[in-house]
């Protein structure tokens, strides 16, 4: 079997306001590590898949910018949606696009815009699962082992043992607090967005459970692209064929995995000072502690203070709490336009 990797790059990551913007989302910022997010994921995939065959989905108005940020990267690899319609299409896309090309591909399916702590092992349980898939003909997810009761993830629930993976018996929304410090106790797993299985065995699945996409399936296989995402209905693939189908199984994954969601998520993430401040760029802190800056071409300095997201870029600088910082929606729908939609 030949393997793909497939890397979900669309979305704009508003709650990284105001370092992101429409035209400069999380997954093209170095929020992490000293390079882009994008350039990240791409480059802890290549031991395990080249760039020749690995897709890069993204959006449109991204595509250059995508483009420029992996060279190495065929044109033909970078796709770029004419409108976002959600990931089930987006992978049912991905998945005909492997098929023309390889009809026997296995897609291993990552986002863009995650932290992953031990590289080795995130690309062992990629491989674990695609052999489980291919094995199996079933669509497999990595589940990660939690390290809290985070209810800021959907959850797995784990059902029977079946060779190296198990069955999946059931998807769990993100919960309350009290329900995710349950779901632990009980083992399930963090529903982390890692997909695995084979292009064909996936479309299957699409024309028998996910009606808001099969009848545009027909468009995809012959190249169709702005017909196809006009076609479609919207709709995530977890609604759209995961909770759907019985081929569903999923294989454990422990490796440093978070989905760095806001900027208080960079405080689990980042390299911390002794103080416990996580800071990139011209940062200077004195009798500071636990702290998340982000200063964009500018000098910050915090003294006396704890607990405060600060990030400062040309024009725009954001001070609020690591608590307050999840909470960006709410900020930016009382500012006005002139100063939310500063590029």
């Amino acid at each position: 079997m030949s393997r793909w990797a497939v890397i979900l790059a669309g979305g704009v990551g508003s709650r990284f306001w105001p370092l992101s913007t429409p035209a400069r989302p999380k997954q093209l910022l170095p929020l992490v590590t000293d390079s882009p997010m994008l350039a990240e994921t791409a480059r802890r995939l290549v031991p395990a898949v080249k760039a020749d065959r690995t897709l890069v989905i993204t959006n449109a108005s991204l595509a250059d910018a995508v483009a420029r940020l992996l060279p190495h990267f065929p044109r033909t690899n970078i796709i770029a949606e004419p409108r976002s319609a959600g990931t089930a299409p987006a992978l049912a896309w991905a998945a005909a696009e492997i098929m023309r090309r390889d009809p026997e591909g296995t897609m291993l399916c990552v986002h863009a815009d995650w932290a992953i702590g031990d590289e080795p092992g995130f690309r062992a349980a990629l491989t674990l699962a695609a052999d489980e898939a291919e094995k199996h003909h079933a669509l497999l997810t990595v589940g990660v082992v939690p390290t809290r009761a985070d209810p800021g993830f959907g959850y797995i629930r784990v059902g029977a043992k079946v060779d190296a993976a198990s069955r999946v018996e059931k998807f769990l929304e993100k919960p309350d607090r009290a329900t995710a410090e349950r779901l632990v106790k009980e083992g399930c797993l963090w529903n982390s967005g890692i997909f695995v299985w084979r292009a064909t065995d996936f479309l299957e699945e699409i024309r028998a459970k996910c009606p808001e996409v099969a009848p545009a399936l027909p468009l995809a296989a012959r190249g169709e692209l702005k017909a196809f995402f006009e076609q479609c209905k919207p709709i995530s693939v977890d609604n759209g064929v995961l909770e759907r189908s019985d081929r569903v199984m999923v294989v454990p994954g422990d490796f440093g995995w978070d989905d760095v969601g806001t900027w208080d998520a960079l405080h689990r993430v980042r390299a911390r000072d002794a103080a416990g401040n996580a800071a990139a760029g011209d940062v200077h802190l004195v009798a500071s502690k636990d702290n998340v800056v982000h200063a964009d071409g500018h000098t910050v300095v915090l003294y006396g203070v704890e607990g405060l997201v600060v990030t400062a870029r040309e024009g725009l600088t954001l001070v609020t709490t690591r608590e307050k910082a999840a909470e960006l929606k709410t900020l930016l729908d009382a500012l006005p336009a002139s100063v939310r939609d500063q590029e």
